[in-house]
Parts: C-alpha cells; sequence; structure tokens
C-alpha cells in the first residue's frame, strides 16, 4: 500500500513542482514575458492527464494493477528528465506532456489497488493514505522549490528529484502483490488465492475467495463497451461518481490551491507563507480523514464536509464585501480559506476516489473509474481556465457566492444519492447497489 502511495505523492509533487519554479523557468528559457507560454507549461500536463485517466482503466484491465502502476512511473521518469535537462520551452512542454500522462494513469489505479488489497475494517483508512502522499507530495515540491528564486538553475534539481520516487515505484511494485479481485476476474484462481495469502494470512484465504465468490464471474471475461458505462443499470453509479468529482472542482477548490497566493498578497503575506499555511491545513485535515474514515463513515464526512466548504465560502465572500475592511478582511478572507482547504481535506478530498473505488461493480470498476476521473480533469481544466477571468469580470464575492451554491448543491446530490459504504467487502457493497438484470 505505501508502495502505491508513491504515485499520489508524484501526483501532488508534479501539480505543485511549477508553482515556486515557474519564474526561474521562464527566465532560463526565455519566455518571461509570455504569459501565455507560461500557461502552456501549466495546462498541458493537465490536459495529458485527462488522455492519461481515460486510458487507465483498459490499461489496467489489459494488465493488471503492478503493471499499471509501473507504466505510470514510466512516463514520469522520461518527462522528469526531459524538462529537467531541456533548453527550449518546447522542451519543457513535451516534458510536462510525458508526466501529465502519467499523473492521469496514477491516482485511479492507486484508488482501486488499494481498496482492493484492503480488508473491509479498514480500506478506509488505507484509503486515505493516498490522500496524505499527494498532500506530502504537494508540500515536498512547494520546499524544495523554495531556493529556485536564489540559486540559478535549481528548477532542474526539482524535476531531477521526482525521478528517485517514481524509479523506486516502478522498481519495487515488481515485488509487490497483484490485486486477487483483478487476477479472479481473469479466471486465475490460484493465484488470487496465493495473493490473498501473502496480503491477509493463509487462514483468511478461505473466506476471503468466499466473499469474491459472491459476485457473479460469468461475465467477467467480457469486454466491456463504453456504451454500457452511459446507460443501463451501471448508468447510476457511474452517473454518481462523474457527479461528486464535478462537484468537488466546481467547489472552486483547485481555484484556491492555485490562486491562494494573490489572495495572501493583497494583504501583504508572502507567497511562501501563504503555500505553508495551505499546505499544513490540507494535510492536518487528511490526517483527522484518515482516523475518521472507517468510524464515521464515507458519507457522515461527506456531508460535513461540503458544509463546512459552504459556510467557508459565506465567510470569504463576507471578507471580499465592501461593507468590510482592514483587518475584518483580512480574518475573514484568509480565515475563509483556510478553513476552505480544512474542511475539503476532510472529505471531499480523500472520499470520492474511495467512494467509487467501492460502489463501482468488478465488471466495470477500472473502466468507469476511468469515466470519473477523466470528468474530474475536464471540470479542473475548464475552473483553473475561467477563474481569473471570472474573477476580473464579476468579482470575488459573486464568483465565491456561485462556489458557495455549488458546494451546497454537493450536500443535497450526496443526502439523497450516496450511501454508506464502511465496513462492509467490496462483493456486499455490489450485490446490494447493483440491481439484478
Amino acid at each position: 500500500m505505501l508502495v502505491a502511495a508513491l504515485s499520489s505523492f508524484l501526483f501532488g509533487y508534479h501539480l505543485g513542482v511549477v508553482n515556486e519554479t515557474l519564474d526561474s523557468i521562464s527566465l532560463d528559457l526565455g519566455f518571461s514575458g509570455n504569459p501565455f507560454a507560461k500557461g502552456l507549461v501549466v495546462s498541458t500536463c493537465l490536459g495529458a492527464a485527462f488522455v492519461g485517466s481515460l486510458f487507465s482503466g483498459w490499461i489496467l484491465d489489459g494488465v493488471g494493477h503492478r503493471r499499471a502502476f509501473q507504466l505510470c512511473a514510466l512516463p514520469m521518469i522520461i518527462g522528469a528528465s526531459m524538462s529537467a535537462t531541456t533548453r527550449s520551452l518546447w522542451g519543457m512542454i513535451l516534458g510536462r506532456i510525458f508526466v501529465g500522462t502519467g499523473m492521469g494513469i496514477g491516482p485511479p489505479v492507486a484508488a482501486l489497488y488499494v481498496s482492493e488489497i484492503s480488508p473491509a475494517f479498514v480500506r478506509g483508512t488505507f484509503g486515505s493514505v493516498t490522500q496524505i502522499a499527494t498532500c506530502l507530495g504537494l508540500m515536498g515540491a512547494l520546499f524544495i522549490g523554495l531556493p529556485s528564486k536564489d540559486i540559478v538553475g535549481w528548477w532542474r534539481v526539482c524535476f531531477w528529484v521526482s525521478t528517485v520516487p517514481a524509479a523506486v515505484l516502478a522498481i519495487c511494485m515488481e515485488f509487490c502483490a497483484e490485486s486477487p479481485h483483478w487476477l479472479f476476474k481473469r479466471g486465475r484462481v490460484t493465484e488470487a488465492e496465493a495473493e490473498f495469502e501473502k496480503l491477509l494470512g493463509g487462514a483468511h484465504v478461505k473466506f476471503a475467495m468466499a466473499e469474491l465468490s459472491k459476485s457473479e464471474r460469468g461475465d467477467e471475461l467480457e469486454t466491456v463497451k463504453f456504451s454500457e458505462l452511459l446507460y443501463g443499470r451501471h448508468f447510476k453509479m457511474v452517473f454518481i461518481g462523474s457527479t461528486i468529482f464535478a462537484l468537488q472542482q466546481l467547489s472552486g477548490i483547485n481555484a484556491v490551491f492555485y490562486f491562494s497566493s494573490t489572495v495572501f498578497k493583497s494583504f501583504g503575506v508572502p507567497s511562501d507563507i501563504a503555500n505553508v499555511c495551505v499546505g499544513v491545513a490540507n494535510l492536518s485535515g487528511s490526517i483527522v480523514a484518515m482516523i475518521l474514515m472507517d468510524k464515521l463513515g464515507r458519507r457522515v464526512l461527506l456531508l460535513g464536509s461540503f458544509t463546512g466548504m459552504a459556510v467557508s465560502m459565506s465567510l470569504q465572500v463576507s471578507g471580499a464585501s465592501s461593507y468590510t475592511s482592514g483587518s475584518g478582511a483580512l480574518s475573514l478572507s484568509v480565515g475563509g480559506m483556510l478553513l476552505f482547504v480544512l474542511m475539503f481535506s476532510l472529505g471531499a478530498g480523500p472520499v470520492p476516489s474511495l467512494l467509487l473505488s467501492e460502489i463501482l461493480p468488478s465488471r466495470i470498476r477500472a473502466k468507469a473509474m476511468a469515466v470519473c476521473m477523466a470528468v474530474h480533469w475536464v471540470v479542473n481544466f475548464f475552473v483553473g481556465l475561467f477563474f481569473l477571468p471570472l474573477l476580473e469580470k464579476i468579482g470575488p464575492q459573486l464568483l465565491y457566492t456561485i462556489f458557495g451554491v455549488f458546494c451546497a448543491l454537493a450536500v443535497i446530490f450526496v443526502k439523497r444519492n450516496v450511501v454508506e459504504t464502511k465496513g462492509k467487502s467490496l462483493q456486499e457493497i455490489e450485490i446490494a447497489l447493483i440491481p439484478p438484470q
């Protein structure tokens, strides 16, 4: 599980690696006065991640979890090496495309792998580890990138550093267990039993195999058609997953991550302090979520998280109001932003990918997860694209109100559509949720 979490660490690291280093990169590569080029360095990575996530399900079903992790690490090593050695903007962009492809493959594979190898009573806790790894990756990129403003060429070191955990992921996966669920689905029952023995111990193998056998395997080896995900008895699960991911992004979380330093700067707070505060809030909430995930359950954390995010947005709306000024505006805006990040990391951050890996039926799990993650990347891209233009056009008060409304809609959606999955095996959840043919 810890090896699998390296993919999430890399995901967070590469999301944050250009935040502190982008100015230095643009100076060295000769595009410092070109905001469009700076945008390309960021957005090409997100676009490639969309493509990677879209194909992750087919890769996972075809070669299994271990090989999928290795295929995730390979483009990250190649891309980071290209970015570290390039002398031109286009070399940097090509490197970011390779890295983005690996970033797109990693999160859905990690979520599915951890859910399938974890015992039911700690699946939520183990699933939360991937979110903590992402936070650590973001904070690691921040701290490693700090010297880039003072040391010429330090940004190249930042990219080289990322090749180490990627190489460790690729090598160590060779010695990790394959998912017994994937082996069972492929008809390799003896191998599935052997992997269960590695993961759970010999005393639990018979019970685990009996649980696996509860879900019908008759049509498991048939190819899943893309159309099956869009209608029929599986559509509801795919719709719930895609909508949760869409609402997660429409809450404005990545706009907060991307542009928090701008808000802090407007109150005279240095950007590095701003990034540390946001990182600490994110990590703290993720640790608390890990502790509570298997005690309170996924649904409770989602409801509490989105409710808290809506309240936090209302504080930021008040801070942006013309009726608030001075220390009051500072407290409401900065406090509201940090509270928003904290509440996000308590549920809306770690729960969706874990919940989807639990509620999606075994036969379509990998491909359906890929579709839901692709929705995540599309909405993420457009929120990032339109945030600044909308901020300038309609102002922070109205824009934060819109984000708050989406948080409130998420509360309503979760209350009506999400069921609790804590403590249940994946087969029990599948039998309970999927209607008979």
